[in-house]
């Protein structure tokens, strides 16, 4: 997965035949985040960690990121994720939706794989076509994300964006306005 351009991330995510697992321990922040709401089900370990940074750092996901975050755990909880950048545990990522499931750590791997066994038990057929369905409703938003992604290139180019980013290496806030 390394060098893999976003987009094509996404996608293989989207167009796999097979539901995709995303088990999160640890922080699942930003880039990673946007990952783990793609997958079609999220486990998560009670210490876990959700949340988005893009703001504080000038950058944002402008297509699965927020419309279909939006769509997942409606718009104003998404604009809250999007506009405050704050962390949320595993338990508030199940009741917002983000995650499926949360778990005692050290039984993470086990209740992922038992939802996996309890998956290959079914019609294979039946699952791809479920998450085909599922897809073509927010197929429009990979339309979004392209255009969105092609203009936040352009945005890291610019002096607010790269303060973000000094601003981050340096551990200080960023200072985007005069």
């Amino acid at each position: 997965m390394i060098g893999l351009p976003l987009e094509e991330l996404q996608s293989a995510i989207r167009d796999a035949p097979k539901p995709v697992i995303a088990k999160v321990r640890g922080y699942a922040i930003g880039g990673g985040h946007v990952l783990a709401l793609l997958c079609d089900l999220t486990l998560a370990a009670e210490s876990a960690r959700f949340g988005q940074v893009g703001p504080k750092v000038g950058s944002v996901d402008p297509g699965f990121g927020t419309a279909y975050m939006a769509r997942v755990i409606g718009e104003k909880k998404a604009r809250e994720v999007w506009y405050l950048c704050r962390q949320y545990t595993a338990a508030e990522a199940v009741q917002m939706g983000l995650a499926n499931k949360a778990v005692p750590d050290d039984e993470l791997d086990a209740e992922v794989d038992r939802w996996c066994a309890e998956i290959l038990e079914k019609s294979p057929t039946a699952l791809e076509l479920a998450k085909r369905s599922f897809n073509a409703d927010t197929a429009h938003i990979a339309g979004i994300s392209s255009l969105g992604l092609k203009a936040v290139s352009l945005f890291y180019g610019t002096e607010e964006s790269q303060e973000g980013v000094r601003a981050f290496q340096e551990k200080r806030k960023p200072k985007f306005r005069d």
